[in-house]
């Protein structure tokens, strides 16, 4: 077999330490690269909307995603982000809801103040 070397229990030792070592950095790793205190929290803009008819939500960013839904004219949503999707009336743009369902937006449908949403 294999001879036994003197520091054979300190080598053992050093060698679980380091593998926990390892693992402990490792894990701790992307958790420390994530909180650079910038960009933390995802910014959520408020809307409005504006369409008599109300809103049909959608489960994607398509007339051809399952509706799921519809907003009354009036009623502020919460808008995560924006992405391009099937255009309908030349419009591209569909916003993300806060509640995870897309909706179609121009500004006849819904409108809100102040920049526009982050792109997803």
């Amino acid at each position: 077999m294999f001879p036994k070397s003197k520091s054979g229990k300190f080598g053992t030792f050093a060698l679980c330490f380091l593998t926990g070592a390892l693992a402990g950095v490792l894990a701790a790793g992307p958790a420390l690269a994530a909180d650079d205190g910038e960009g933390d929290e995802l910014i959520e803009y408020e809307g409005r909307v504006v369409a008599e008819e109300g809103l049909v939500l959608r489960t994607g960013p398509s007339t051809e995603y399952r509706a799921i839904g519809l907003k009354e004219y009036g009623t502020v949503v919460g808008i995560t982000c924006r992405v391009n999707g099937q255009r309908v009336e030349g419009n591209p743009v569909w916003y993300k809801l806060s509640d995870a369902s897309y909706v179609w937006s121009s500004t006849r449908d819904i409108v809100h103040e102040g920049e526009d949403p982050r792109w997803c």
